[in-house]
């Protein structure tokens, strides 16, 4: 980290020492001994005695500085040196010591000669210690050391332990987290030229927290780290003049400053111009050199250029599609914590696509994500657990997740939120709270919701019934092209919405979804047509148009209806083929009224071949649903003993079900079979009564019958039979 050596601080100062004696004889500058290139008064010095010279001379000799490289020669005059208690020799010896050079390598008297230095306050041995601590590879790691040997240099001004010991008070380390003390120790390391201590100035400036935010303060400091070459300061610097913060807005001096910083490898500027390039901001659009820049910052471990590589492998921008790459970009991401990535990664083993297929990898990622805050893996974490896909179901847990997306403003959450109030599933059943989510959702779009709130209105289920509120809604909806709400709509319009019934209105949205293929609205249209009713005018030929379009999808009313059509000639060519035909689809689908109808056609023989068996079938198919009328035919088909054989409690059966629904013809028979005792035990008061019953209803043979079976009755059985019709007429119609 540090980018120390154990070498000591020996290059610097290779002229003569301050402190040779007076007395030396030193020979004129430029006369070297004749064996070397050394210096003859530095050879001559160091054999007399001078620590300075022999200090110089192990420093030619270390180096190979006009003679051989030499270890042990250069350790030798070292030690001299040392004994004397020349604290740069110390130093010196003590580097070798750890190096290992012309010695074994030896940290103990490395350490006993680097403190030896120190405690000259050798500003280069107490800096060195304190990276030896710091370190932990010479010695085992111990940042209190450290600390403490880099106070110490740093009080005796050396600007890269006023860095290091700034940098430990920031990261607390050896000493607690405490960025004003750093403060301190990188503006003094910072004037001193310290280019990594003008960059955390800057950079704090422009951040603001630790000094209040300042962007000119921010560029002066950035700008001199990135001018001695701080590819972080370079890079944030560049962001600046993107921005135009403490200076003009300046793109291409941002690019520039980028590049700078990306070429010495800075992943954030990496990164960032990977996005420029494949966006195509400030630069031309360029997928293959986004990728160029992605890949450096991802070779980096750079999240955000470990997700964007991964998209770019997934979309094949710029390289080939390959998923299995994408997979594992996302992974890198994903592994750092970055929710969008981990919610890719989630999709990837949902899918199988560059994995293999893992529910139980996915649901771990999707958690991840959704713990990150990403919305979309909340949501599909809500569904899931909605629907005891892949998970147990769990409402509570469907709540939460579906809650939290919401709550982020996801459209589709805040719609199952409102359903899952509107059911009370996984909470109490709440209409206010269901309403509530329902028209956030419909607020932003959501085509469900408006219909459901729309659909609400006009009902008052739920809510207080408001049809201005359910037009709104509706139409919302509706113009968005949902076929439900245009549906809807056009049934408001048709009932009145506003207080006054509105057939064009109605028409208009009723054919909106009929032509998107709505078979209910089709069949409505076909209704407006045909009756020509609130404004719309009559029109056969269009309302036949959409009953067959409505038939052919099988909706059975509208098959009805085209079989009545059919059969009365009615706006088609008459047919009773056709109309068979289009009741047996409609009576297949169970429709009463066209059960009954092909029933009638096989008893009358009409475009079918007489049938009282078929006749008996389709009429037991309506009767059974309470068609009176099929009741009434197929009691009669019964009694005829045509076709199939007579079986008056059979008759009985039918033909009480339709009088009791109030069928005159019906009564008329049923009192004629009690008047005779067919199929029931023989009872005047019950055949007067039914008889009473069909002769107010307007059978006129009826009141001939009353008459004859009055004849055998005394007055109180007339009198009881008189009350049970009133009584009977008094009910209200089943």
């Amino acid at each position: 980290m540090w980018g120390v050596v154990l070498l000591g601080m020996w290059l610097t100062g290779l002229g003569v020492p301050a402190g040779l004696h007076a007395d030396d004889k030193r020979p004129q500058r430029g006369q070297e001994s004749a064996a070397t290139g050394v210096p003859a008064w530095v050879m001559e010095a160091a054999a007399r005695g001078s620590a300075h010279a022999q200090t110089l001379l192990g420093h030619f000799y270390r180096e190979g500085n006009g003679v051989p490289r030499d270890y042990v020669e250069a350790l030798r005059w070292y030690r001299q040196a040392a004994e004397q208690g020349h604290a740069a020799a110390q130093s010196s010896l003590g580097s070798m010591y750890g190096n290992g050079e012309g010695v074994l390598q030896d940290y103990e008297e490395m350490l006993k000669w680097y403190r030896q230095a120190a405690a000259q306050q050798d500003v280069s041995a107490i800096k060195l210690l304190g990276d030896l601590y710091m370190r932990g590879a010479e010695v085992p790691q111990d940042y209190q050391e450290a600390l403490k040997w880099y106070r110490q240099a740093a009080e005796l001004g050396d600007g890269v332990a006023q860095y290091r010991l700034g940098t430990l008070y920031r990261e607390g380390r050896g000493v607690p987290r405490d960025e004003g003390a750093a403060l301190v120790w990188y503006r003094r390391a910072a004037e001193q030229g310290m280019e990594g201590a003008q960059y955390w100035l800057g950079h704090w400036y422009a951040e603001g927290g630790q000094v209040a935010q300042d962007y000119k303060e921010a560029e002066r400091w950035l700008r001199r780290a990135a001018t001695r070459g701080e590819a972080k300061a370079q890079y944030e610097l560049g962001m600046l003049y993107r921005e135009g913060k403490g200076v003009a807005q300046d793109d291409k001096e941002a690019l520039n400053w980028l590049r700078k910083a990306a070429g010495q490898g800075e992943d954030r500027a990496q990164y960032t111009l990977g996005r420029w390039h494949e966006r195509g901001e400030l630069v031309a659009q360029d997928h293959t050199e986004a990728v160029k820049w992605y890949r450096a910052a991802a070779d980096q471990k750079n999240a955000l250029a470990c997700l964007a590589l991964g998209r770019m492998h997934a979309d094949g921008l710029g390289v080939s599609r390959d998923m299995t790459e994408a997979a594992r970009r996302y992974r890198e991401a994903a592994e750092q914590g970055v929710g969008p990535a981990q919610l890719q990664l989630g999709h990837c083993y949902f899918t199988g696509q560059g994995v293999v297929q893992d529910y139980k990898e996915a649901i771990y990622w999707y958690h991840e994500a959704a713990e990150h805050g990403e919305m979309e893996a909340q949501f599909k974490l809500g569904n899931l657990y909605r629907s005891g896909l892949l998970v147990a179901k769990d409402a509570r847990q469907a709540v939460n997740w579906l809650r939290a997306a919401a709550e982020q403003g996801k459209m589709e959450a805040r719609q199952a939120l409102g359903e899952l109030y509107a059911e009370g599933q996984g909470v109490a059943q709440d209409d206010r709270e269901a309403e509530k989510w329902y028209r956030q959702a419909a607020e932003q779009g959501s085509v469900g919701a408006q219909y459901w709130l729309g659909k609400r209105y006009a009902e008052g289920s739920r809510v207080a019934r408001d049809k201005g509120e359910a037009e709104k809604w509706l139409r919302k909806a509706a113009e968005q092209g949902d076929v439900k709400a245009q549906l809807e709509l056009g049934t408001l319009y048709a009932d009145g919405a506003g207080g006054e019934q509105d057939g064009k209105g109605s028409l208009a949205w009723y054919r909106e979804a009929a032509e998107r293929g709505d078979v209910n609205a089709q069949y409505l249209l076909a209704n407006l047509y045909f009756t020509g009713r609130d404004g719309v005018p009559q029109d056969g030929k269009e309302a036949m148009k959409w009953y067959r379009r409505a038939a052919e999808q099988g909706n059975a009313c509208a098959q009805l209806r085209l079989g009545c059509a059919y059969v009365n000639g009615r706006h088609v060519p008459q047919s009773d083929q056709e109309a068979v035909a289009w009741y047996r689809r409609s009576a297949e689908q169970g429709r009463s009224a066209a059960q009954y109808n092909l029933g009638w056609l096989y008893a009358n023989g009409r475009g079918v071949d007489p049938s009282p068996v078929e006749a008996a079938k389709w009429f037991r198919q309506a009767a059974e649903q309470g068609d009176m009328d099929a009741q009434y035919l197929l009691g009669t088909l019964y009694l005829d003993n045509k076709g199939i054989p007579r079986d008056e409690k059979e008759a009985v059966k039918w033909l009480r079900k339709a009088a009791k629904q109030g069928h005159a013809r019906a009564q008329f028979d049923l009192g004629m079979l009690y008047s005779k005792g067919h199929g029931v035990s023989q009872d005047k008061v019950a055949a007067h009564m039914w008889l009473n019953l069909a002769a107010a209803h307007g059978v006129v043979d009826a009141v001939a019958r009353r008459g004859e079976v009055a004849k055998g009755m005394t007055p109180d059985d007339i009198a009881a039979a008189q009350r049970l019709a009133r009584e009977w007429k008094a009910q209200p119609t089943p």
